[in-house]
């Protein structure tokens, strides 16, 4: 029977023959069709799935090399371009639209010769924490179905979580892919801003969104970050330099950590988990690492300026669902434009993301622009002048995911300002354009996993990566 433990050892066995681009495809097939009910994807391309694998099955009878990704079966969050296949951002919105043309990033893996197998649900456009807002209703969890994944992407989270591809991209605005990954016990990736293109993405805040990767083996995120990763054309934010894959972690390197006091004595955070990281790093101290705790009196600031800052982004970028340009446009009589643009919209957009935009639309309006949206600039300047210090200092930040573990459906749901405040501890990445991983070491006493947030600073993924595989091997389940 099919196996997967990382793409290193499936492409060792292709190599080898003991299995086949085939036998992955139908074995994932299979899978998701005895886990349907989680409800993790959107769309699965079987047929054309199946037949990519003969493709590559052929190639490798014929004697030909290996590309990097090649079989490797991947799947992607309802938000990245995909030529020829619907990509509706769970939304109403976007209902049956396909899209004309492939994302930089879907580009790149389909060169390397990797298997798309599916598009996974989502939070509408990307907006929300805990996967209830998705015009294809909830995604379960799979250790624990009354739970919620996290969220936006946390369909792509599932799907690896419950073994239904090798590996996933999400979207990360302010912890999209972190806290899902933290909430299913996975890894999750956010690389630095600009990292990976997000050409063919569809947008929420543009300054802040970042296409990210789930997985089990931190190994398998830093290959997709290599071939992913790079300058592009259509994407002017892009950073100019490809990052390479990196090597082993150095054995027995010390490295330097940093936490904020405030962020693990905060009242939001559940008592187990405080005591669990700060436990941890006593444990890294013990073992020759530099651990120190720094001041960071901005906290309480990071959220407020985080959603004062998405919304204003997201009132402009979702402007063009007009119903006329694109867009659900409505059936129902109407007296004028103005009434066609409120009931098409209306009819489109669930009630999320019209908080989302309405909040947008008054933090930019005459009166308030300065009171809300300048400041919450000035802060995010403040963010990025202290981080750009700390790591002066320090090879890496650690902090909690999420201040809890996966909850159950309808929890938080009629509390959004209680949901917003979740997001305490990854909008700081986002908001500074920094990585940040969230891997999985940790299990609760009500059973339930929860992981350990690693940042580090713009541009250096690469050594994120490396810390990461180093905690995820010396501590792993500690």
């Amino acid at each position: 029977m099919f196996s997967f433990s990382g793409i290193t050892k499936y492409q060792q066995d292709l190599a080898a023959k003991t299995t086949s681009c085939t036998d992955a495809v139908k074995y994932y097939l299979q899978q998701n069709k005895e886990n349907k009910h989680l409800n993790a994807f959107t769309e699965i391309f079987e047929t054309e799935a199946l037949e990519k694998a003969r493709k590559l099955d052929a190639k490798l009878v014929a004697g030909l090399p290996l590309k990097k990704l090649h079989g490797v079966v991947v799947a992607i969050k309802d938000v990245i371009c995909y030529q020829g296949h619907r990509v509706t951002a769970a939304s109403k919105m976007l209902n049956n639209f396909t899209s004309l043309y492939n994302a930089t990033a879907i580009q790149r893996l389909l060169d390397e010769d990797a298997i798309i197998i599916g598009t996974c649900n989502c939070d509408e456009f990307a907006m929300g924490s805990t996967n209830e807002h998705s015009v294809y209703g909830n995604v379960l969890n799979a250790l624990d179905n009354n739970k919620v994944p996290g969220g936006s992407s946390g369909g792509s989270a599932v799907a690896v979580q419950a073994g239904l591809c090798m590996v996933s991209l999400g979207s990360d605005t302010g912890g999209s892919v972190r806290q899902p990954a933290d909430f299913c016990g996975i890894t999750g990736f956010k690389p630095s801003y600009g990292a990976i293109s997000r050409y063919g993405l569809i947008a929420y805040a543009s300054s802040f969104d970042q296409i990210g990767i789930f997985s089990k083996q931190v190994e398998d995120i830093a290959l997709l970050l290599s071939i992913m990763s790079g300058p592009d054309a259509y994407d002017s934010t892009a950073l100019p330099e490809k990052l390479t894959e990196h090597p082993s972690p150095e054995p027995g390197k010390k490295y330097r950590f940093a936490y904020f006091k405030e962020a693990l004595n905060h009242p939001a955070l559940d008592k187990e988990i405080s005591a669990v990281i700060t436990g941890f790093i006593e444990k890294l101290k013990t073992e020759g690492h530099t651990v120190q705790a720094v001041d960071f009196n901005l906290l309480d600031y990071v959220v407020p300026a985080y959603y004062v800052l998405t919304t204003a982004e997201a009132s402009s970028n979702l402007s063009r669902y007009d119903g006329v340009r694109f867009g659900h446009h409505t059936q129902q009589p109407f007296e004028d434009l103005t009434d066609f643009y409120k009931q098409s919209r209306s009819e489109g957009f669930g009630k999320e993301v019209q908080r989302r935009i309405m909040l947008g639309t008054f933090v930019l309006s005459t009166g308030f622009y300065d009171a809300y949206y300048s400041k919450a600039q000035q802060v995010r300047r403040l963010l990025v002048n202290k981080t750009q210090l700390l790591f002066n200092e320090f090879d890496a930040l650690l902090m909690p995911t999420s201040p809890t573990t996966a909850f159950n459906f309808g929890q938080e749901s009629n509390d959004p300002i209680s949901m917003y405040l979740a997001d305490i501890y990854t909008v700081f990445a986002n908001l500074t354009g920094i990585p940040g991983i969230s891997i999985p070491l940790f299990t609760h006493s009500n059973g339930m996993p929860f992981g350990l947030q690693v940042m580090a600073n713009r541009q250096e993924d690469v050594t994120l990566l490396q810390i990461a595989e180093r905690l995820s091997q010396d501590h792993s389940r500690y």
